[in-house]
């Protein structure tokens, strides 16, 4: 029955999506891949299942590529602006 319930699972999401049940260590999640295969041109894509940011403390956190996406792209915007909060673009 376990067994049925894991195809179940990755039958309807990509595997790398997958969160797992078991604690993971920041360290351990930031080496996961959510696709690794090349694409329809021939090219390799390698996406990471969590994004590894630095936190204010100094603490690291681990997000997840779509569970976390929101706050993926807050971080993103931060990086974006500069000391008086005016955005950068490049």
């Amino acid at each position: 029955m376990e067994d049925n319930k894991q195809k179940d699972i990755h039958r309807a999401v990509n595997p790398g999506d997958v969160i797992s049940e078991e604690p993971q260590a920041v360290e351990e999640k930031a080496q996961q891949l959510a696709v690794d295969s090349p694409d329809i041109t021939g090219d390799h894509i390698e996406v990471p299942t969590y994004f590894v940011v630095d936190e204010p403390d100094g603490e690291q956190k681990a997000l997840h590529h779509v569970k976390d996406a929101e706050e993926i792209s807050d971080v993103i915007r931060q990086a974006r602006v500069d000391e008086e909060g005016n955005r950068v673009w490049w």
